[in-house]
């Protein structure tokens, strides 16, 4: 069975944005993502720390899975 995109690991993340899991879903809880539309969240990563697209993406979909949205 093919792993989720979003199921990602700390290391990955690190090597794509610069830092951990654990920093974003901080971030993400500071901007009450689980509140937001996700496509509201994806921009404010890509404009606000220049998160690339699909990392956005994936971080966002992890945070809302986390907190079962």
């Amino acid at each position: 069975m093919k792993a989720e995109y979003w199921d990602v690991t700390d290391e990955q993340v690190i090597e794509k944005t610069g830092n951990g899991i654990a920093h974003w879903m901080q971030i993400l809880d500071a901007f009450d993502a689980a509140n937001k539309k996700s496509n509201e969240v994806v921009a404010m990563l890509q404009t606000e720390y220049a998160v690339p697209r699909y990392w956005a993406r994936t971080l966002t979909t992890h945070y809302l899975k986390k907190e079962g949205k």
